[in-house]
């Protein structure tokens, strides 16, 4: 399985994402480093353990604020360089070809959210890109949020699938099992990957039992309550 950390920035720094409840986040209190610095949580990340992919949410370009591109482009521009060995995958809220050229100029992995379409023909009409994009399945505390087509027709999916249930995220309160699960059931030959509430190795477990082939973390990286030798135990 793979084990992904996760960083969200906003306004440049690391933020701590709670519930997907944005306009409350506040810098990270990290146990890995005092920082908030992005560069440095990353070096404090890889002090932990090798990680050999990192998923980044630019929550400036998400949220279409002011200065969108300006925020966070330059941090994540300066983390490819300072780790040309890691694959990002980058989620900065692509909702038109206008948008995913200016990303694409980057050397990452884009992630595409459900959230920032409202209908399937505007995702449709995103012009073919890098063929190793990562779609998400956004699920906010009232629920999906997307196009219908885009949960529930694997037609639409790449190979790489996130399951992010943001009302899950950073609150320490285990996985959205039941959700997870009746993903998996269609699922068949895609990569899923589960985001929100993995809490220890006892998750990890669990979702390696239900045959998740990846976990993005955050939390509980940040809080120490997995190990690098737990994290050594369930990597792929």
């Amino acid at each position: 399985m793979q084990i992904i950390p996760v960083i969200d920035l906003l306004n440049g720094v690391v933020v701590h994402a709670k519930k997907g409840q944005r306009q409350h986040y506040q810098p990270i209190q990290s146990q890995l480093n005092a920082t908030s610095e992005p560069v440095t949580i990353v070096a404090a990340l890889l002090a932990l353990y090798p990680f050999t992919q990192l998923y980044i949410a630019d929550l400036n370009a998400i949220q279409k604020t002011a200065g969108t591109y300006k925020a966070n482009y330059k941090i994540i521009e300066s983390i490819t360089q300072h780790y040309p060995a890691l694959t990002l995958w980058l989620d900065a809220g692509v909702s038109n070809n206008a948008e995913l050229n200016i990303w694409q100029k980057l050397n990452v992995r884009l992630v595409i959210g459900s959230e920032n379409f409202a209908h399937i023909d505007h995702y449709s009409a995103l012009k073919p890109f890098k063929e190793n994009f990562i779609l998400s399945l956004d699920f906010m505390l009232h629920g999906y949020q997307g196009p219908v087509e885009l949960l529930t027709n694997t037609a639409y999916w790449p190979q790489d699938v996130i399951v992010m249930t943001l009302a899950n995220v950073g609150a320490n309160q285990g996985v959205n099992t039941t959700l997870l699960t009746e993903i998996l059931a269609r699922a068949k030959g895609f990569n899923v990957h589960a985001a929100g509430g993995i809490r220890d190795q006892k998750d990890l477990a669990m979702l390696n039992e239900l045959g998740v082939h990846g976990a993005l973390i955050a939390t509980a990286l940040h809080q120490k309550q997995i190990s690098a030798e737990q994290l050594e135990k369930f990597s792929a």
